[in-house]
């Protein structure tokens, strides 16, 4: 066990420790600190539905919404961004290390603009950017990449089917077709078939062969349009587009009117697929209700005053533990010591955001670590005092205050999983960074504490380095009153 332990005190040490150097194999590299909002500065933005009629938003709807917003943020090019739902009808959007406000909110305000169109020559893929004859006409903000399709890989991916009135996966092998790259003014313009505002309801279900697929229902103005589009363009292919980005470019099998299908998928890939072409086709305007910026140096103030609140309540708790414990104190620190490069480490490789609320958590869970030694060495004094061997007593001490350790670290546990429930429902990461830090720091501390501590105070006994009892905090009476209750 000493020997386990200090080969993992070794390599969390190593994994805590900050930046680059010595690593191997660029894996210190990979798993970085990641800081929260409040610590690297960046835009809050919290963001509640209005639809048009005045009527509510279902559950699907603003999961859609959301992942429309994630795909959004995604082309921004902001690293690790939180965008989470709120309640009903509200969506929570972090985007840390933000240079562009005023364009971070316009681009999250979009209305999503769902199209089916018509490739005519070209090969479209899901992830392809386009840009169509109806967002030329909105004028929207065309960027260099959002024109180039590329074509489809030569292999396809699944198998067709010739279900009526399916549109199916490509079957084909098509030719992958040049298109211009080099300027907006060279890209293809595609022709729109019909926009989201045409399609009545998405979802997955199952075929009756039990494959996944994504019914769509268009409302009956558009099916008859859309049935003498198809009826002219079987195995031709038809790509579904939200903002600007191919997410399905399947073969039309049969013509379709005002119902069809879109299979060739796993459940996740239809349900993923479903919400996109639901929250596509109800377009359901977001408004801002409140912002708030954070910036970076306020983050860095941050950082360097909770380092040093953490190392004066290190320091403080070694003094007393020292003071009071002798021995067992200086074990304890030690204990301590190994406790912070493991949950250190941790919070690198599970990896945990790191807010100001968490490290608040962490300082706590220091102290909650100590609370099980001070409750494990009361126990060993009191063996001691009644004249038991050394170690006996360690043993019996331990086992003795581990009904207690153990009750309210789990106590506490519990209390962090409702805590991160509730910060989940409602979107307050401050809650959710708090909890999960309080969570992993308890956790490691009952092994720290019940592990660590006996195997150093197991070691010094069994090698003869621990003899006179007061070393082991007992005071001059307290000797002689064990000396006494040992004859």
């Amino acid at each position: 066990m000493l020997v386990f332990i200090a080969v993992l005190t070794i390599a969390s040490t190593w994994v805590a420790l900050p930046g680059s150097s010595w690593d191997i194999g660029g894996f210190r590299e990979d798993h970085p600190f990641r800081q929260g909002l409040d610590l690297q500065g960046g835009l809050q933005v919290l963001m509640e539905a209005k639809p048009a009629d005045g009527g509510s938003v279902d559950s699907g709807t603003l999961n859609g919404t959301r992942d429309t917003l994630e795909r959004r943020v995604n082309a921004l090019g902001v690293s690790e961004p939180l965008i989470q739902t709120r309640g009903s009808n509200q969506i929570v959007v972090e985007l840390p290390g933000i240079d562009d406000i005023d364009q971070a909110i316009s681009v999250l305000q979009q209305t999503a603009q769902l199209e089916v169109i018509d490739p005519g020559e070209y090969t479209l893929s899901a992830g392809n950017v386009v840009q169509t004859d109806l967002s030329v006409q909105r004028d929207a903000a065309a960027t260099p990449e959002a024109s180039t399709p590329i074509a489809t890989p030569a292999t396809p991916a699944v198998t067709p089917t010739a279900e009526a009135g399916v549109v199916g996966p490509v079957v084909s092998e098509p030719t992958p077709t040049a298109v211009p790259t080099t300027a907006a003014s060279d890209a293809p313009v595609f022709t729109t078939i019909f926009t989201g505002a045409d399609l009545k309801d998405a979802y997955a279900t199952t075929d009756q062969t039990g494959q996944w697929v994504v019914a769509f229902e268009l409302n009956s103005d558009a099916a008859g349009d859309f049935y003498d589009y198809t009826s002219t363009h079987i195995g031709k292919q038809i790509a579904f587009v939200l903002d600007g980005v191919v997410i399905s470019a399947p073969v039309l099998q049969n013509a379709i009117s005002s119902q069809g299908q879109i299979d060739g998928m796993t459940a996740q890939e239809a349900q993923d697929l479903a919400l996109q072409l639901k929250s596509g086709s109800l377009g359901v305007p977001l408004q801002v209700v409140s912002s708030r910026t954070v910036g970076p140096s306020l983050g860095q103030d941050s950082i360097d005053k909770s380092v040093l609140a953490g190392v004066i309540g290190l320091a403080a708790v070694a003094l007393f533990m020292i003071v009071y414990y002798r021995v067992p104190g200086v074990l304890s620190v030690l204990a301590l010591l190994i406790y912070t490069a493991v949950t250190v480490a941790l919070y690198k490789l599970i990896p945990v955001t790191l807010t100001l609320p968490g490290i608040a958590g962490f300082i706590l869970s220091i102290g909650m670590a100590v609370d099980a030694n001070v409750l494990i060495f009361a126990r060993l004094k009191e063996e001691l005092r009644a004249g038991k061997p050394l170690a006996q007593a360690i043993e019996a001490g331990f086992s003795h205050a581990w009904p207690s350790i153990r009750d309210s670290n789990i106590s506490t546990m519990i209390t962090c999983a409702i805590l991160y429930w509730f910060g989940q429902f409602t979107g307050a990461t401050i809650i959710t960074g708090f909890a999960i830090t309080l969570f992993v720091g308890v956790a490691v501390s009952l092994f720290t504490a019940i592990t660590v501590t006996r195997t150093f105070l197991r070691t010094l006994v069994d090698v003869g380095l621990i003899r006179n009892r007061w070393l082991l905090g007992l005071d001059r009476a307290e000797m002689q009153h064990a000396a006494a209750a040992g004859d």
